[in-house]
Parts: C-alpha cells; structure tokens; sequence
C-alpha cells in the first residue's frame, strides 16, 4: 500500500478513482470496469496549440463502488447488494482487469473484510469524524481516504488525517465533498481545496453541486480542481469528491442519477 501511495502522489496530472457509486449487478460492473480502464489508458494530450503532436498519458485508475449505500433519504431507494456477493464482485473486477479496488465501510467491523479487497478504504463524508472507524480502517494498512463531511470546516481534515496516522497508518488523503447551505443544497467551494492542503496529504476533490444534482456543472467544477492543483479526481454514480458519479445510462441509474456522468 505504501507504494501504491506513493505513486499517486507523484501521478504527473491527476490520478482518478471512479466508477458506480453503488453496484446493481455483476454484469453491469464488468463492463463499467472495462471501458472505464479503456478511458484511462489511452489518453493522449496535445503537446501545443501550433505543433499537432500528442503524447499518452496513462491516468492511474483506482476502481470505486460500494456494497451497500447506508445514508439513503427514503426507505424505498435502492441501497446496495449486500457486502458479501458485492466484496466477490469487486473481486472478479480487481483480477480481471489488474485494478486497485477503493470501496467505503460504515462500521468498525466491516473494515477488515473489505480490506481483504479493497486497497482504499473510504470513509462516508457522514462519518468523517468517528474515532472509533478511523482507527480500526488505519490498522487494516490499507490507504484510508477521508471524505470532508458537509458539515465540516476544511481545516478540520487536517485533524482528521492526522487520528489515522496516529494510529500507525501514515497512508491517508482526503476529499472534498462540498458544504451543506440550507436544505438540499451542496455546494463547492473551490477555497476548500486550498485550506485542506494542511492536512499535508493527497487531496481529491468531490465537492458536489448540489443533493438534487446539477450534472451540467461538473466538468466546469471538475476543470477548477484540477487548475487549483489538486491530486486526484473522484468520480462516482453519486455526486461526492467533486464526488461526479459515472454510469453508462443516467436515467436507470438506481442512485443519484442527477449527480452522474455519462
């Protein structure tokens, strides 16, 4: 793990973790996960705006889903497959295609089976703060990446990074997942990612638009990130770490397909 950290905090550009916030089905995943790495590796950029010539960049790709979505707004939305069939998925996606796995927990004891798994394990934005599952996810050594709860001060992420290192993990980076104003309204904003740099670690961002989505602004909030400097992009079926989601039909998306890129 610790090398895989370091490699994405030397990655040149930006490195991405993306993929369906929430697996629906094995088949659907597959394929998510191929054209994604398909993406990936194989983007070229233009050298200058007078010399037509390209050079390709391969963008590291950590693969993101989760098993189960815990912080749903109705009873009636979908939440997941369950840890077990989806941690076996996850698995097939990770030998079939040689991708490193990032997936969220939401308690203490899932941690070290989805560190079985997982080489990132996620912590919800709603859960930033929780010691306790902080803690035992730094124990698995695994690298931990804490989203910013929208509720939070950016300036508390340093604090945050710091109850995983302490607890023996130096292998921790952090994610920007908007500010909540008033109800229903997330928003980005883009000092955030300035001020989380004293967490002295790799910084994504999935600030957000808004809860009901508003996917016509991502690649402009997408663009700022990357012109502030930051490390990583997170792309989801959700609309966390700029959170963008990424699913290949937005309108059967079972969760969050307003805040989803196609």
């Amino acid at each position: 793990m610790s090398m895989l950290y370091s490699q994405l905090k030397a990655t040149e550009l930006v490195f991405l973790l993306a993929g369906p916030n929430v697996i629906k089905s094995e088949e659907h995943i597959m394929k998510m996960a191929k054209y994604i790495k398909t993406i990936t590796s194989r983007y070229d950029i233009l050298t200058s705006s007078r010399v037509c010539a390209t050079f390709r960049v391969v963008i590291p790709l950590v693969f993101k889903s989760s098993f189960v979505k815990a912080n749903r707004t109705s009873s009636k939305s979908f939440c997941g497959l369950g840890m077990v069939e989806v941690l076996k998925i996850l698995e097939k996606v990770k030998v079939a295609y040689d991708l490193f796995i990032v997936a969220d927990v939401h308690e203490s004891i899932q941690c070290e089976v989805v560190g079985r798994i997982a080489d990132i394990i996620q912590i919800t934005a709603f859960l930033c703060r929780q010691t306790d599952l902080l803690i035992v996810a730094a124990k698995t050594e695994k690298i931990i990446h804490v989203k910013k709860g929208q509720f939070c001060a950016p300036s508390v992420m340093a604090n945050l990074a710091e109850k995983v290192q302490l607890a023996g993990n130096p292998n921790v980076m952090v994610c920007e997942r908007g500010t909540m104003f008033r109800y229903n309204d997330l928003i980005f904003d883009p000092r955030n990612l300035e001020w989380m740099r004293e967490a002295n670690c790799p910084i994504l961002d999935g600030g957000g638009v808004a809860s009901g989505g508003l996917r016509e602004l991502i690649p402009c909030i997408v663009r700022t990130a990357v012109a502030i400097g930051v490390d990583g992009i997170f792309m989801e079926l959700l609309n966390a770490f700029l959170v963008l989601k990424v699913h290949d039909d937005l309108l059967s998306a079972p969760i969050d397909g307003p805040t989803q890129w196609a």
